[in-house]
């Protein structure tokens, strides 16, 4: 049969999985979601979470999109192990098998693959940097109730019509008073019934949508993501911080008493984050005076509030002036820089490229099972891209041309240099090196 790039790239990773004997572990870990007493051929756990990798290094949002995929691909059924007579999982069968196992097996998955990394040196766990980005849910907003008496959102905008005077309101005169009415997209008022857990909320393009918030606490010196967590599309940075940079000193915690040996030394920092890295919107007396309070050194930049008083307040305000002495040092500047690089870059691998940006599950558990594998493809493809160069099978096919490249400019650097040794020398070849010139462009193409 013929063999594609993403042959190789999925029969390492494969090879990367088994070193580690992730079947047998993961098998272990959901035994007790399995019944004893056969019955209809369930999906085993190994499987599982590979088709839900194949979601990351194949870009695919939905379950029934991996399952097409699987089914169509020859190099994914080699991944997954399924035979060319075999007919892969069904996206049901994904579904219910995803429903079954609970998140805290999803996150010793997650935290299986943090080990993987700290055992390749991915992983450090002294500084962390903290973002969050909006995901699209899976409800409209045409489909909003009221939280009190049940009633849709055009049927409450004609009763408002109809209160004011206007018996039979047109649709014009409904979006004219729809606009003209405040607070009109409050939370507290409306919810989606399909999809209570999301919140209406302004999405990072400008868009109104009803949304989830999806944030990553990043190893700021390897871009490994530690900790990832799912929280209402409209809850602020300040309030959910505290779930997720508490769930990264975790992370980190575990995998540095698993690793960490005499034999190899303190590969990870084993008390958990030393600083605290993030944007504005993590700046509150609260937030800063918290974390030092925790001897959590904090780098995260400062809102122009104005000159603000302190009276009263002296706690709070050694914390705010030692954040603003340290982003403004060297070493500050250059963390945030890191943070927005690194932040950044996760989400456009995970949710960008990654095609997770629009989910299509409801409930806030569902949504973070899916994040959590989702995420940890992304940091087996720093595994990979250690190995091979490349962390995904797309990445991998351009390889042979880049390699191409880079022996073509390697020729050229040392026929230059050789012309410049011995300048008085005829150079022979020197033909060859323009027609290596000219096959440059030609290769990048």
């Amino acid at each position: 049969m013929p063999r594609t790039v993403a042959h190789p790239f999925y029969e390492q990773l494969n090879r990367v999985l088994e070193g580690r004997g992730f079947d047998e572990w993961v098998e272990g870990q959901c035994a007790r979601f399995y019944a004893e007493k056969m019955g209809r051929p369930s999906l085993a756990p190994g499987r599982y979470f590979r088709l839900l990798l194949i979601g990351y290094f194949e870009g695919i949002d939905s379950e029934r999109g991996i399952a097409w995929r699987a089914a169509d691909s020859l190099a994914l059924r080699s991944f997954l192990g399924v035979g060319l007579k075999e007919m892969p999982p069904d996206h049901s069968t994904i579904s219910r098998t995803r429903r079954l196992i609970d998140v805290e097996t999803h996150q010793a998955v997650f935290r299986w693959v943090l080990e993987l990394l700290a055992e390749k040196d991915l992983l450090q766990g002294k500084t962390i940097g903290i973002d969050a980005t909006t995901l699209e849910a899976n409800a409209a907003l045409r489909s909003i109730v009221r939280r009190d008496t049940g009633e849709g959102y055009q049927e409450f905008l004609v009763g408002l019509a109809q209160e004011s005077g206007i018996a039979t309101p047109t649709r014009e005169q409904l979006a004219k008073l729809d606009r003209k009415r405040a607070g009109k997209g409050s939370n507290e008022d409306w919810v989606n019934p399909h999809d209570p857990e999301a919140r209406i909320t302004k999405m990072k393009d400008g868009r109104t949508h009803l949304a989830h918030k999806a944030e990553h606490a990043v190893d700021l010196e390897t871009g490994a993501v530690v900790a990832v967590t799912v929280a209402a599309g409209d809850a602020g940075d300040t309030a959910t911080i505290w779930e997720t940079l508490p769930q990264a000193g975790e992370h980190i915690a575990e995998v540095a008493c698993t690793t960490n040996n005499e034999e190899v030394g303190e590969r990870v920092h084993p008390e958990g984050p030393l600083e605290a890295v993030g944007d504005k919107g993590y700046h509150s007396n609260d937030t800063l005076q918290r974390l030092r309070e925790a001897e959590v050194r904090t780098y995260i930049s400062e809102p122009d509030r104005g000159r603000r008083c302190w009276q009263d307040k002296p706690e709070a305000q050694q914390a705010v002036y030692g954040n603003r002495r340290r982003i403004r040092g060297e070493h500050g500047k250059e963390l945030l820089r890191r943070r927005g690089e690194l932040l950044e870059r996760s989400f456009a691998h995970a949710y960008e490229t990654g095609g997770l940006r629009r989910v299509h599950l409801r409930g806030r558990d569902n949504i973070l099972k899916r994040v959590l594998i989702h995420v940890g493809g992304f940091n087996l493809s720093l595994v990979m891209r250690q190995w091979l160069g490349k962390g995904t099978p797309r990445g991998l096919q351009g390889l042979s041309a880049d390699a191409l490249l880079a022996l073509l400019r390697f020729w050229i650097a040392v026929l230059v240099r050789t012309k410049q040794e011995c300048a008085s020398v005829p150079m022979p070849v020197s033909s060859h090196a323009v027609c290596m010139v000219i096959l440059i462009p030609l290769a990048a193409e």
